[in-house]
């Protein structure tokens, strides 16, 4: 839940798992100032517990004791007087700062994703998802019949892409493509990121019907309605063609290889012989270090029946579908790009 100050005496065994088996409070503390915007609330300044619960429709005393433990995990700072102020970790679950993750945090706590985490006992007993045995249909499914939901999640992955395409701007040269395809691009993100820093390029949003709608308003915003357009479809039967660069982030780990090679086979289809393509993926390194690959993994385990892989799995994967991993490229975030060329 927390790591002890440096130098501190290390915690005996019997506290560092207690920490982990309760790691649920963390998490759901944590979406409470996510979701009610309290973060928003206390940029302008410290802010008690009163005066945050009036706006949000909360009890303030059961309010206090939620932040009292936020502060005491370095998410929030409180002072005498009772008051509570953000640190730079409470800071990303604001609205409007880049790379919030206050979407993330909420959306790790809505009933779909909770529910799920539930029944990982019998996703380990079966090989399938928890997300299908909880709700009777896989997760994309239930959320393209769930708007609230969706939208919740969308902003979430927006929150992700744009703390990817700040990595992603340093570590690779997107200035030889002129059409750049982002395939399960959601609300365009990425593409607007890449765009605006290449501006002799063009670019293609594509995602289902329902997400991509999600991306005009951003492009405007952007300044790239003449560079950009969204468009809906299904990556499981075709991309869009003329792309001289595809890129696919957070996409091919959400399934399994069957499912991952049929959408890749789709990339291979509608990419030149000259073309790349371009997975923001976190690639899990060898050996059992800390990574956050290997959590992710179990989320995807849970949810969707997809996976983080090795480089040699992404090779294996790749190839089966018309490609040759090229080279993987760290970022300076969690991310890699793996780089393929058609065969």
């Amino acid at each position: 839940m927390t790591s002890p100050a440096p130098h501190a005496e290390p915690l005996p065994p019997q506290m560092v798992l207690m920490q982990m088996l309760f790691g649920k409070v963390v998490t759901q503390a944590v979406s409470i100032v996510a979701r009610f915007k309290l973060a928003d609330q206390m940029a302008a300044g410290p802010k008690t517990a009163a005066e945050l619960a009036g706006p949000a429709g909360l009890n303030a005393k059961h309010l206090y004791r939620v932040l009292r433990a936020l502060a005491g995990l370095g998410v929030l700072k409180g002072d005498d007087g009772g008051r509570f102020a953000l640190t730079p970790v409470g800071e990303l679950l604001r609205t409007d700062v880049p790379g919030s993750m206050r979407a993330i945090a909420t959306y790790v706590c809505d009933p779909w994703s909770w529910k799920a985490w539930g029944d990982l006992a019998g996703s380990v007993r079966s090989g399938q998802p928890a997300f299908d045995h909880v709700f009777g249909e896989g997760v994309f499914d239930y959320l393209g019949k769930h708007p609230d939901e969706s939208a919740t999640f969308n902003e979430g992955m927006t929150g992700f892409s744009q703390q990817a395409a700040a990595a992603m701007l340093k570590a690779y040269d997107f200035a030889p493509f002129n059409m750049i395809v982002d395939v399960g691009g959601g609300h365009g993100a990425i593409l607007c990121a890449v765009l605006g820093t290449n501006t002799k390029a063009r670019g293609v949003v594509f995602d289902a019907p329902q997400v991509v709608a999600g991306a005009h308003a951003p492009i405007k915003a952007a300044g790239l309605a003449d560079r950009c357009r969204a468009e809906g479809g299904d990556f499981f039967k075709a991309v869009p063609a003329g792309g001289d660069l595809y890129v696919l982030k957070h996409i091919i780990h959400d399934w399994n290889d069957a499912k991952a090679t049929q959408i890749l086979k789709c990339v291979r289809a509608a990419i030149p012989s000259t073309g790349k393509l371009l997975l923001v993926e976190l690639v899990v390194p060898p050996g059992f270090a800390p990574n956050f690959a290997h959590v992710l993994d179990l989320e995807m385990m849970v949810v969707c029946d997809g996976k983080e892989r090795t480089e040699p799995e992404y090779r294996e994967l790749l190839a089966g579908a018309g490609f040759k991993l090229a080279r993987v490229i760290p970022t300076e975030g969690p991310h890699s790009l793996v780089e393929a060329v058609p065969v």
